[in-house]
């Protein structure tokens, strides 16, 4: 039983910050994320695109955004459950709470965080006879090592920035490059699609759109070929040794729609001067909230993460007041974030 004073639900942006406000008044955070490393969104969907939006950093990308966080964190000293999904929310006699994992872990704390992004984020599937056989294999939904790539042949089906992006990168890797989009027109930025055609034309990748995959032919989960439906006309024949599927993420709000908070559709109902839930104790920032006038952007989130770290600390503490105190001057800052201030 780990004992802290808040569990943080989610290891994005969002969440990594609030253990930053909470470490600047002395409360104690563990994380919890149901993925493997740290950065949500960030890491998951961008880590090598361009943020412009992050205050006072012109341009970052996301894995170089989680990085900073986690750099900045480091004094606080969080525990980091990753790969494990809370599935246990109780409230105890004594009005804390019991958290446990899909892992086992299990927590007592006074306060939750729920941080969630939109939820935990499921590939939606590619949807053709025998897929199981492949999946893993030779068909993929995410690109772990670009180099298991080089001199295949490769489709890639899809038509957002994930796969227009990965088509870009992949280009000069792959032996061959077969785009597949089922629209004709598509949803990626234009400057991607710009490229992409410009390769088409060149003859370095082929392109065919309004169409969608409908068989994989292999055996012993190696793909060897993928047949293509046109939206009209005969169905064609691609080689292919590799496929990977970009049809976007499916969020799911998973347990947290089972821990009795008040859902608006996937986001959850919270107050504007704690970002508190339904439930007293319990709070919400980033894209998994909702209030009037909500907008999804990381650097509200940031802001309601430091709102809600002096609500928590007035909640634990309900008898002192809670001064804000400033990083520039403060000692007590100075001391809690491993500051060593050396006086003129």
């Amino acid at each position: 039983m780990i004992i802290t004073d808040v569990v943080i639900v989610g290891a994005g942006p969002c969440g990594l910050f609030q253990v930053f406000e909470l470490g600047l008044l002395g409360l104690k955070a563990e994380i919890v994320d149901s993925i493997r490393q740290p950065g949500g969104q960030c890491t998951e969907l961008y880590p090598d695109k361009p943020i412009y939006d992050i205050p006072a950093i012109p341009e970052c990308t996301g894995d170089e955004l989680t990085e900073a966080l986690l750099k900045q964190i480091a004094p606080f000293k969080c525990g980091m459950h990753l790969g494990e999904e809370v599935q246990v929310v109780r409230r105890n006699d004594d009005d804390t709470f019991f958290v446990e994992t899909s892992g086992g872990t299990q927590f007592t704390s006074k306060a939750v965080v729920v941080a969630g992004g939109v939820g935990s984020f499921q590939p939606r599937p590619i949807r053709v006879p025998n897929v199981e056989e492949f999946d893993g294999k030779s068909l993929h939904y995410r690109v772990r090592d670009p180099q298991q790539f080089a001199g295949k042949k490769l489709v890639i089906l899809g038509g957002g920035d994930s796969a227009l992006d990965w088509v870009l990168e992949l280009v000069d890797i792959a032996a061959r490059i077969t785009l597949v989009h089922r629209r004709d027109e598509y949803r990626a930025m234009p400057d991607s699609v710009a490229k992409m055609e410009r390769l088409v034309s060149e003859g370095r990748m082929d392109e065919i759109r309004n169409a969608k995959a409908s068989a994989i032919n292999g055996e012993n989960g190696q793909a060897t070929s993928i047949v293509i439906q046109p939206n009209d006309g005969e169905a064609r024949v691609i080689e292919a040794d590799q496929i990977l599927v970009f049809f976007g993420l499916a969020p799911k709000l998973g347990p947290i729609a089972e821990w009795g908070l008040d859902i608006n559709r996937k986001t959850i109902n919270v107050d504007t001067e704690k970002f508190e839930t339904s439930e007293p104790g319990i709070y919400a920032v980033g894209d998994i909230n909702h209030y009037p006038g909500k907008k999804k952007l990381i650097l509200c989130g940031f802001h309601e993460a430091a709102l809600a770290a002096f609500a928590i600390k007035q909640r634990i503490e309900p008898d002192k007041k809670v001064h804000v105190q400033y990083t520039t001057t403060s000692p007590i800052m100075h001391e809690r974030l491993g500051i060593e201030v050396h006086q003129e």
